[in-house]
């Protein structure tokens, strides 16, 4: 995935923000809480890291194509990064993303949430 595809995909997710910051790093966060992070990785290629869940942490952390995100993963968080922007893993990259900004987005407040705009469920969804 390229700059311009990760940067793409992340702003069509609902009210996130993107910020450029950490020696050029791509940060997009919702809620002020970042949830994915698009910077170079070895030999300069783009390296996309981005929050997981539990299971998710422990599937990717052992699957050819990702790792444990070096900073992250060292302090005991669990983020995983895909390091050498290979198209193969396109797909299940932008997967991840989405995942990594529900878990992010569902630890915001209720408040927050019904401020961006995420996580709206009508009545009749409820009835449905």
């Amino acid at each position: 995935m390229t700059y311009d595809e990760f940067n793409q995909f992340c702003s069509e997710l609902p009210a996130t923000t993107h910020v450029v910051q950490w020696r050029g790093a791509h940060v997009w966060k919702i809620g002020g809480k970042v949830f994915a992070i698009g910077a170079q990785g070895p030999e300069g290629l783009p390296a996309v890291t981005f929050k997981a869940s539990g299971l998710n942490f422990e599937f990717l952390s052992d699957h050819e194509g990702y790792r444990p995100a070096p900073y992250f993963a060292s302090r005991g968080m669990k983020w995983i990064q895909q390091p050498d922007g290979n198209a193969a893993y396109d797909e299940e990259l932008r997967y991840y993303l989405r995942e990594s900004y529900r878990i992010v987005a569902s630890g915001l407040s209720k408040t927050k949430q019904r401020a961006l705009g995420v996580f709206q469920v009508s009545a009749s969804d409820v009835r449905g």
